[in-house]
């Protein structure tokens, strides 16, 4: 895991550059396709699921290290051939599990937040989840076992090849030519976060766009039908811990209120978007029939509030980034407590930003929360002379935002 810290803290950077040069070259072009509130939401879904991979918080139900020892049948030699194969194995098996999440009801839950934004732009890619807290994920690895990938190969790569699907969350760069052929371009991925009926469930690859065409869910993007993006049954909030759950939360209350037990047994393995006959007539949901007439969510927000929610966001992510830093000083304990103050502050300032009339005295309470954080363990190791700018950084955070949370709560 310090590997994967080191590795963070060099690529996050260059993921946030990115977006800021996205985001200029939309204002040159009057193009603008970010919304600063949405943006926010976007960029802590990042941190919640980094911090969530970092923190190891899965429970894992069979490894690959299990697979590969009983069923490994060759052995690669070459060290090209090994990561060429490994890539490939890894790109197959992602289109399966991206498969399996939209099409079966509970693993919705898992797949939902990538899509939650009614956007479309390189910050909505790091929208992931943090509801994977089992860990299947190698029994979609079967092949790279039986071919004789190494574990240590498979562990590189993952990251490279989640990372490699950052550049395509874009609706600044066309068609690409013969490369629509092969890999998966912005165009493609466009279709594949359309709300658009023809869209639907298309464009799962990964990397590869071969898939698609090979297993009959590709779908090119069409001039006369425009992508609109979000998903059918919008999320309405900001807050990424709540969406991360919400589609869960739907399968429990339905699960509850249905008198079938047939139904209860079987909703959750049904068809994405399966509810019960009898909840369907009593609990209805507003989902959108008509792509092209919905109005975003958007909840009424001052100027104040918007400055103010993108400094909560710039001091957790500097928080972050203390922890990236200083992840081998803190042991598991610290790192629990020290992350769950982040997660604690985003869903927070998010609940601020979502409107919620109880989000300013939680601010008031979460502030407090902060400001004990980092005056009563004083025998904790982020006193230590590597680390005291986090413990001032920290109390001063906390400080101020009790007062601006204060001034903000009295306004409303």
């Amino acid at each position: 895991m310090e590997t994967y810290a080191s590795f963070l803290l060099w690529a996050v950077p260059i993921f946030l550059l990115l977006i800021v040069v996205e985001i200029v070259y939309g204002h040159l072009k009057k193009n603008q396709t970010y919304n600063l509130m949405d943006t926010i939401a976007s960029l802590s879904s990042g941190t919640t699921n980094m911090l969530k991979d970092i923190l190891g918080l899965t429970i894992i139900i069979i490894s690959y290290p299990f697979i590969f020892s009983k069923t490994a049948f060759f052995q690669i030699e070459s060290t090209f051939w090994v990561y060429a194969v490994a890539f490939i194995c890894i790109d197959f098996s992602s289109y399966w599990n991206h498969r399996l999440n939209h099409k079966i009801n509970v693993f919705w839950n898992i797949h939902i937040i990538h899509h939650s934004s009614e956007e479309f732009n390189l910050a909505c890619a790091l929208r992931q989840t943090i509801s994977n807290i089992l860990g299947y994920y190698a029994l979609f690895l079967i092949p790279a076992a039986v071919v004789g990938i190494p574990h240590e190969v498979i562990g590189l790569l993952l990251p490279l090849h989640l990372f490699g699907q950052f550049w395509y969350h874009t609706c600044h760069i066309g068609k690409l030519g013969i490369l629509e052929y092969i890999f998966v371009t912005p165009s493609q991925h466009r279709v594949h976060h359309a709300i658009n009926p023809i869209y639907i469930d298309k464009n799962l690859s990964a990397i590869f766009c071969v898939w698609d065409r090979w297993f009959g869910t590709f779908q090119e993007e069409l001039d006369e039908e425009p992508p609109v993006f979000g998903v059918l049954k919008p999320v309405k909030t900001y807050n990424p811990i709540i969406i991360n759950f919400t589609h869960l939360w739907s399968l429990i209350l339905d699960f509850i209120r249905t008198n079938s037990w047939r139904d209860k047994l079987l909703l959750w393995w049904m068809p994405t978007g399966y509810r019960p006959a009898d909840v369907v007539k009593k609990f209805p949901t507003n989902t959108i029939d008509d792509v092209y007439s919905f109005d975003k969510y958007a909840p009424p927000a001052s100027l104040l509030i918007k400055y103010w929610a993108f400094s909560q966001w710039l001091c957790t992510t500097f928080l972050m980034f203390f922890f990236l830093s200083g992840f081998s000083s803190f042991d598991t304990i610290q790192s629990l407590l020290f992350c769950s103050l982040i997660f604690i502050s985003i869903f927070s300032y998010s609940a601020v930003m979502d409107g919620y009339k109880w989000a300013y005295s939680f601010e008031i309470f979460r502030n407090g929360i902060g400001i004990a954080f980092f005056i009563i363990p004083s025998q904790w190791t982020f006193y230590n002379t590597n680390l005291t700018a986090l413990l001032y950084f920290g109390l001063t955070y906390f400080l101020l935002g009790t007062v601006f949370s204060i001034i903000l709560f009295k306004q409303k």
